[in-house]
């Protein structure tokens, strides 16, 4: 039986948020305890259950995992690497290593955190095939081009395809291994900065880019194409959108196929737009008022400029102030629930206080203190949740005059409305849900009856102009409308086999 390595180190780093991310932030399987949480939801279970199902022994190494945050502590990542390769090599010889990447995670004095794993993974295993799964927003580099054989992105934003992606590294490995496939990689790197909140797959331009990745990919020299858009919101001179193909042919049929790619994208740069309803933070609270005598339901507003699954610190008070401010909000027949401020030291006081107790604090502003600062609130605890789901987060609801507003004590993603079942309400409760998310996640969309964002200040601006890059590599649209693009790929021939 074959024996395949699989590891995985999974964050998206974001360098305006001033949070360090650190060990109790990240959610860490070791060995065989990542087969108890296998699921149909993410790409490293995609990679086991191909492997498994194709006869191949699966090792697991090491797999970590954290909600998108700051960059992460240098010597946190630096234990995690170490660990990932000793248990790599103390576990060998292996047949091939299937690893699952995020793709823009940075680390403190190092930068880019792929790029370096792959180096010393390469170091220990220079000869065995080596594919991964990577996320939509990637920032390609050349040393993950030099470490990797073969590699895809996901397709789909909100990402709903990474257990499929998964199943794609996966065979990609499986069709090395047993047909003595050589992959040849080309990658064309364009000045190109593009919002999640503007990428959407449902819509256009990116549905019919996707539709092209597809069609390439029924090609019978095409392993993957994918198009990795990099992290708006990491300030690193590798940013940018990436067109990636891998072929079974060689070096210059993937290059003229990336280059046809690259191209594609580039023509479409001034036609991605925002495709939820989008305004300044006070007219989106007046939509939403306005829209709740319209539609029998919740009305969703996004409080997009502190969007912890984009990276930042999810604790600006900024919109949270305006919305407790709100004449109109207060006047709906149901109240708002806001989703949320993580801030650990109010959360704990609520636990203090007990469900039914009055609590008097302040929340926010724990962590970023540029962008807004605490809000003094006096309100009564409804409910509280310990432990919550996978990194195990403690959750306090406090109702604060016509908002019930929840605080979270560690750096988790407000994603899906589990959270409002788990302490004890429901989105239909309410007339206005607030969450700190940018475009909803399919979760939210199923519930929401409209849907409006708000341009909210925090480290996930969604007017990438605004934002104070120092560090990029210029000229990049859009903050440079001018100016001249041809594609040129770049790549590797395939890694012959002894």
């Amino acid at each position: 039986m074959r024996k395949i390595l699989v590891a995985g180190i999974h964050h998206e780093s974001n360098t305006f948020n001033p949070i360090l991310t650190g060990k109790e932030d990240f959610s860490v399987q070791r060995g065989d305890e990542l087969f108890s949480f296998l699921n149909d939801s993410d790409s490293v279970s995609g990679i086991v259950r191909t492997l498994q199902a194709a006869g191949y022994e699966v090792v697991p190494a090491l797999v970590a995992r954290a909600v998108p945050n700051g960059v992460v502590q240098k010597q946190l990542y630096l234990d995690l690497k170490r660990e990932l390769l000793q248990r790599a090599e103390a576990s060998g010889p292996y047949d091939g290593i299937a690893l699952s990447l995020h793709g823009s995670m940075r680390v403190e004095e190092i930068g880019e955190a792929e790029g370096d794993l792959l180096r010393d993974l390469r170091a220990l295993f220079p000869t065995l095939p080596i594919t991964a799964s990577l996320d939509m927003h990637a920032t390609i580099t050349d040393a993950m081009l030099d470490g990797l054989d073969a590699f895809t992105g996901y397709k789909q934003a909100p990402h709903t395809d990474c257990f499929e992606t998964g199943e794609h590294a996966a065979n990609m490995l499986i069709e090395i291994l047993e047909k003595g496939t050589v992959p040849s990689i080309a990658w064309c790197k364009l000045p190109l900065l593009i919002a999640g909140e503007k990428s959407e797959t449902s819509v256009e331009p990116m549905h019919e880019l996707i539709d092209l990745l597809r069609e390439y990919e029924t090609r019978e020299e095409v392993m993957a194409a994918s198009y990795l858009l990099g992290f708006p919101w990491a300030d690193c001179r590798e940013n940018g959108v990436s067109a990636v193909v891998v072929t079974r042919n060689g070096r210059e049929q993937a290059g003229k196929l990336a280059e046809e790619l690259a191209d594609a994208f580039w023509q479409r740069r001034e036609q991605f737009k925002f495709h939820t309803v989008t305004r300044e933070e006070d007219e989106a609270i007046a939509l939403a008022c306005r829209a709740t005598t319209e539609v029998e339901g919740p009305v969703y507003l996004s409080d997009s400029g502190d969007n912890p699954t984009a990276g930042s610190s999810a604790d600006c008070t900024g919109f949270l102030k305006k919305v407790l401010a709100s004449d109109c909000l207060a006047s709906l027949k149901k109240p708002v629930v806001y989703a949320g401020i993580y801030d650990p030291a109010a959360t704990c006081a609520c636990f203090a206080a007990g469900v039914g107790g009055n609590v008097d604090i302040s929340v926010g502003a724990a962590f970023d203190r540029k962008t807004s600062a605490p809000l003094p609130i006096s309100g009564k605890v409804r409910s509280l949740v310990s432990g919550w789901e996978r990194f195990a987060a403690n959750m306090a609801m406090v109702r604060v005059g016509h908002v019930d507003l929840i605080l979270v004590s560690k750096h988790i993603g407000f994603i899906t409305p589990d959270m409002f079942t788990a302490l004890g309400c429901e989105a239909e409760d309410y007339s206005v849900v607030v969450v700190k998310l940018g475009y909803l996640t399919a979760y939210h969309k199923a519930r929401a009856k409209r849907s409006i964002m708000a341009l909210s200040k925090g480290s996930s601006n969604e007017l990438l102009e605004s934002l104070p890059y120092k560090n990029l590599s210029r000229p990049i649209f859009p903050l440079d409308r001018e100016l001249h693009y041809r594609p040129k790929s770049v790549g590797k021939e395939g890694r012959e086999r002894k």
